[in-house]
Order: C-alpha cells, then structure tokens, then sequence
C-alpha cells in the first residue's frame, strides 16, 4: 500500500472524509474579517457536514475516482436550490425551471452586492447562498484530491483559495481558524503515511500529532516575539492588501480606464485642530470650525497626463527647511514667518495610522511642518518628501496659513505666467483633442476671467443632471479616456478631476492634479479621523499672484459642497469669513441626499449647493450662451496650446512602457532599429499577420528618430504632435492587433 492508496481503504477513507470536511468549516473562518456575521457559517457547516456524508456513503460503494464527488456536486446543488431557491409556493422537494431561474437571479442580486458593499459587508440571503456553494466546492475540490486521487497534499491548494480573498484584500480572518486548518490538514497528512507495524504505527502517528500540535502552538506564541525583534523592521515587506493589517499608499500612476475597487476602512491619519489667530480674531477654540479651514490633506501633485495614464514628472531638486518657515508653492513665501495678517492660522498635529508613503500628507495652504526624521521638501511640486515611508505611529505638526480667498481676489489675478508653469499647460494630442478645446469653450463662453472660465467648468461637471457618480468605468472607445468619460458622463474622483484639468489646460489655464486625503470625520473625543475610503483627487489652477487653487469637480455626493471660493452661488460676492473657506468634514447630509451607487461608504457629506433643483438655472445660462459658444468654438478649435515638452528619447521610453503591459518587450541591449524588428515579429506571432502600414511606418519613423536623437551630430527636430501620433498609430495598431488575448493586456491610447 502506498501513501496514494492509503486513504481509500478501510476506515481511512470515511476518516479523512470527516477531516477534509471540519478542514473545510474551519478554514470559513479566514471570511469573518470580511463579514459581518450572521449564522451563514453554521448554514455552511451544516451543508458540508450532509455532502460529506453522502460522499462517504457512495465511495463506500465503489472504488470510482470521481462518482463520489460528483454524487456530493448533486446533492449539494439539490440541497441549495431546494433551501434557498424555491420559489414562493412551490415544493422545494421538486425543483423546477422556476427554481433554477429563481437561483439565477440570486446569484446576480448577490454579484452586484458584493461588488457595491463595504467591509465588513452583511450578509444577505444571496450573499449566503453564494457563500454556502463556494464551501461546497471547497470541500469537494479537497475531497477529491486528498481522498479521490490520493494527493493528501494537493488539498491544501482548496484551503489557501478560502484564504485568497482576506490576504488579497488585507482583511485578516480568525487567527485560531488558521491555526484549527492547519491542524486538521498535518492530520490528514499523517493519517496517509503508509501504515507498518501497529505499534510503529501508533508511535508514529503519536509523534506526528504531537509535532503538529507543537507546531501550531509555537507559531501562535512565537509570532509577537519575532515582529518585537528589532531586524524585523529591515525587511521591507510587500504591501499586499489595504485591509486591517495591509498597508495603505496612494498609486501616482493614475488610470482613467481603472474602476475604482472598494476602498479600506483602516484610519490612515488622525488629527486634531487648533484655531491660532487670524486678522479679526485673536484666537478661536472651536475645533470643528477651525478644521473647515484645513481642508484635504494632500500627499503629492501630478503634471505629466498622456490621454489616460497621470505619470510622475522628473524629479526635482530636493531642499532642506526651516521648521518655523512657511513651505509654499509660492517662491515668494517659502521660508517666511506665518503672519495672521495674511489669513487664518491653525495649529493641527497629526499622527499616522496605516499609511506607508513616501510624501507627507499636508494642508494644501502655506505651513510649517516640524517632523522628526530626514524630511526635504520639493518647491516645484509643493511637496514634503522623505528619504523612507511614514509608519504607524509617526507624529507630525503643522501650523497652516489659510489666505481669505474671495472671487474679487481671483478674478483679479492677472498678468504673465511664470516659466516654470509651462509643463502645465500641455494637453495630449488625441484624436479628440480638438473636441475637448471645442468643448471647454463651448463650457466657458462668455467667461471674461480665468477664474470664470474655471467656474463654469466646475459647475458643469457637478451638474447632476449630466453626469453621475459611479465607481465604475466603461471600457475604451477611443485612445482618450477624458473624451470617454465625457461620453459616458460616469467616473469617480479620478476621472472629474482630470478632465476638469484637461479642460483648463486647453483654456490656458495653468492646471495639475492634487492627490491626498479628504478631511475625514470627527469624534466625540475632537479628533478627526481619515481612512482610506477618504482617498481623493482633485484639480488645482494657477492664478498669477495668488498661486495655486483647488477646485472640486467631482459631485457633491461624494466630496460635499464645492469650497467657498468656488463656490457658483455664492461668487458674486467675497467670502464674509475665511472660516467658510472649505466644507465642515462632519457636516451632516441634508435631506434628499443621495448615496451614489457603489459608493465608498467614507461618510462624507452630500451637500446642497449643487441640487437637482438648480440645475434649470445652469441649463438656461448655457443656452443663452449657446451662439456666443458656437463661434468660440470655432474660433478654439484652431488653437494650439504650448508644445509639449516630448524629445524622440522620451517617446520611445513611453512606447516601450506601454508595450510591455501587452507582453511585448525587447533588451536593453537592442538598437531602436534592432527593438522594432522585435517588435515587428512579436506582433506577427501574435496574430499571425504583420503591423499594418500605418503601424510599421510610425514604428520605423520613431526608431530613426530616436537613433538620430541618440547618434547623429545634428539630429532632426521633431514636433511633440508629431512624436505623439506616432506613439498612438503604434499603440492603437498593436492593441488591435492582441485584443484577441487580454482585454486589458494593452492601453488603447496611454
């Protein structure tokens, strides 16, 4: 007898049955850190427990492979279809078409539960359904390998997919249910040794029941000891999942065709405020008015947008300051004292949870920053950099400088823009890149300022009646996603906020996007509370002697109502306060208010400003300004904006880059020459018919380009539109060519 063959004989066999089956029911338990309880479980164990029985019973009888198993499938199906999909009525001793169609629509309402529910998540009559056939076919999957076709070992490939989702999405589930599965799964190890003699036998089960037991007890004691040890804390682990114990960090490579998946309920920032002073009061202790000042808390900004991907610019050069001094994208300000003069002061101390970046989350207004550790700040991106990752427990202080902002004060902001802005100006030369100029005019006419103009796109985008909330993303139609999102008038705080930045930028508008944290809620005990569902992005507009401004276009569900300054209705007149700078973090949804389907559940307030019931009045606005947008259009559509900073080399890069998401790659050591043949014959591979002509010509005319770039004396100079044609004809050609394999394996456009 072979270790193979020794668990389908004699009691062997009804014994590990029984194992893989409590395996099986302790191994849910990875699920609790994902559900929020309920007696699904004790449902599941009970299906179990009767499939296991009659999987016992018919091997008993046979010595068939897979006819137990697939005698356990159909009475587990029966049993479920019977027991949750019996149509009101009906016998559920006799399912029908009804049932079976009954047991459809549950699957569905339980899909889409649990694509738009939030950890812990509840669990509805078709989530359990769902729940009780995946442990079915866990304990199934086990049964067979283990007992089946006598690969005791190979089961534990059924447990770790129980386990997938918690680790996966960092939500951990019972300790001593890992601890009970491992248990049971070295005993079904043991139990398919090949037996000797009765007393070795015995011994030798004893050792290896004791050595198991031994093993799991040390792992449970030992695991605080080594997370103590001070090594420990060298090894930089891999951030896997956002749950309880996963990390958090904010992506800075931002991409329009992504969903937005469900967000984490960790708290990633905790912070208190204290009002200072300002120039009418002397001092102010009402925390939750003076946190209104604060605002989103930002991490990092981001320049460079090619049509769907956001990418980090080059990095910059990297300076020390001056704790007292104040850090502000304004070079006039930098390392100047705080002044009440200028705006309000407010003093907010905060402390990390479970964020681990690189860039210190601040206000987005001038501040001091005292933060032990070796902190550089980078003036070109207006943010605090560190040389590490902040860790649970970092302490930080900031002392923010709130300017009384108005819509006099902007409006008024006029004059030249600096050098140093350029880069902000670029917009990507899609194919409907003429649409989007056409369309920011169409928006703005009749706008005199650019602050107007930034208005009337703001108000534009959170009109409901035009675009909706939805953390979904319709697949690519075109090689622009902001021209998609525009079409399909659905996205989520990415897609507002880009496309409000990409509709500046054709204005000549000086336009980046802010990436950070939303203000969060606050306690009973004053301290605010931000969690990874508060994550944000959000558009900021250059006006000259001012600086940089935040606008909000995403809707009011999500973000509550759009800041003071920017506000539509009340812009025709200056803020009375610089205390209603931005929304209260807790304020309380009015009535009416909406939640957004899939929203984050981040408990931000749906604010008024924005209603339905407005929206007559911007409709009306706009189609007297109808024959005023018609000619401005017109008049736009023929406009350039700057060239964009793109050189042969840097084409090539972004090429290759969004090449190899498609699994086509080349060698550091090919020629340009050399990575196009490379290419050329990938893509034969691929679909068994070369690039087209228009595809081979931009690839060929890139890889001269880059060639002479790199090796001519006198290289050719290329226009960025023309560099940029040739990345999308190629990109476009090859996306074509392997749509075919991956649905996402290549950016039609990015």
């Amino acid at each position: 007898m072979t270790a193979g063959t020794a668990l389908r004989s004699g009691w062997r066999s009804p014994a590990a049955t029984a194992l893989v089956a409590l395996a099986t029911c302790t191994a849910l338990g990875a699920l609790s850190g994902l559900l929020a309880g309920g007696s699904w479980s004790w449902h599941a164990a009970l299906a179990v427990a009767g499939t296991a029985a009659v999987v016992g019973g018919v091997r008993s009888l046979t010595r068939s492979t897979w006819l137990p198993s697939l005698a356990g499938l159909v009475a587990g199906a029966y049993g479920l279809l019977a027991w949750y999909a019996t149509p009101p009525g009906s016998n559920p001793l006799l399912p029908g078409p009804g049932t079976v169609e009954r047991a459809g629509q549950l699957f569905g309402q339980a899909t889409q539960l649990i694509e738009t529910s939030v950890v812990p998540m509840p669990v509805w009559p078709p989530v359990e359904l769902v729940l009780v056939g995946a442990a079915l076919l866990v304990f199934l999957a086990a049964d067979l390998l283990a007992v089946g076709c006598g690969m005791p070992a190979l089961a534990g490939l059924a447990y770790l997919a129980v386990w997938t989702p918690a680790v996966v999405l960092g939500f951990p589930g019972s300790t001593w249910a890992l601890a009970a599965t491992g248990f049971l799964y070295l005993l079904l190890l043991a139990l398919a040794q090949v037996p000797v003699s009765r007393e070795r036998g015995t011994r030798r089960a004893a050792v290896v029941v004791t050595a198991a037991a031994g093993l799991v007890v040390v792992t449970l004691a030992a695991g605080p000891v080594v997370a103590a040890v001070p090594a420990w804390s060298w090894l930089e682990l891999p951030d896997v999942g956002t749950g309880a114990v996963g990390p958090v960090r904010l992506a800075d490579d931002l991409d329009l065709r992504d969903s937005l998946r469900e967000q984490s309920s960790q708290v990633v920032l905790r912070y208190t405020v204290d009002g200072v002073g300002s120039d009418d009061d002397d001092e102010t202790d009402a925390p939750t008015a003076t946190a209104s000042l604060v605002g989103p808390l930002r991490s990092f900004t981001l320049r460079d947008f090619d049509g769907r991907t956001w990418q980090r610019d080059p990095e910059a050069q990297l300076a020390e300051w001056d704790p007292e001094g104040l850090l502000s994208s304004d070079p006039e300000l930098v390392g100047a004292a705080p002044d009440a003069g200028r705006g309000t002061l407010a003093d907010v101390r905060v402390e990390v949870g479970a964020l681990r970046e690189q860039r210190l989350p601040v206000s987005t207004f001038p501040r001091t920053v005292d933060i032990d550790g070796a902190w550089s700040y980078d003036l070109a991106r207006d943010e605090v950099v560190g040389r590490g990752r902040t860790e649970v427990g970092t302490t930080y202080e900031m002392l923010v400088e709130v300017p009384d902002l108005s819509p006099e004060l902007l409006r008024g902001s006029t004059g030249d823009l600096p050098d140093d802005v350029d880069g902000y100006l670029d917009v990507p030369g899609t194919e409907h890149e003429e649409d989007l100029r056409a369309l920011a005019a169409e928006v703005t006419a009749g706008a005199d300022t650019a602050y107007d103009q930034a208005l009337a796109l703001q108000t534009y985008f959170r009109d409901g009646t035009r675009f909706r909330y939805d953390t979904s993303v319709d697949a690519a139609t075109t090689d622009d996603a902001v021209w998609d999102f525009l079409e399909s008038r659905r996205g989520y705080c990415v897609q507002y906020a880009t496309a409000m930045t990409v509709l500046a930028r054709t204005l000549g508008i000086p336009a980046r996007l802010g990436v950070g944290f939303l203000p969060g809620d606050i306690g009973s005990d004053q301290v605010y509370r931000v969690t990874g569902a508060d994550a944000h992005a959000w558009p900021e507009l250059y006006f000259p002697g001012t600086g940089w401004v935040r606008f909000e276009p995403t809707p009011a569900v999500q973000t509550g109502p759009p800041p003071a300054w920017s506000n539509p209705y009340s812009a025709t007149a200056p803020s009375s306060s610089p205390s209603a700078a931005v929304p209260l973090p807790n304020a309380v949804p009015s009535a009416g208010t909406s939640t957004a389907p899939g929203s984050s559940g981040s408990g931000l307030p749906g604010g008024t400003t924005d209603d339905a019931s407005r929206a007559p009045f911007v409709v009306a606005a706009l189609l007297v300004a109808g024959v005023a947008a018609a000619l401005g259009a017109v008049a736009l559509r023929r406009r350039r904006g700057p060239a964009h900073r793109l050189t042969p080399e840097l084409a090539w890069r972004r090429l290759r880059d969004r090449l190899q998401r498609a699994g086509i790659t080349w060698s550091d050591a090919h020629t340009p020459r050399q990575a196009a043949a490379t290419v050329r014959d990938q893509v034969l591979a691929r679909r068994g018919r070369p690039l087209t002509p228009d595809g081979d010509r931009a690839l060929s005319a890139l890889a001269r380009a880059v060639e002479r770039d790199r090796y001519a004396p006198d290289p050719d100079a290329h226009e960025p539109a023309e560099l940029q044609e040739w990345i999308a004809t190629v990109l476009t050609d090859v996306s074509t060519s392997t749509r075919g394999e991956s649905p996402e394996a290549l950016p039609a456009q990015a």
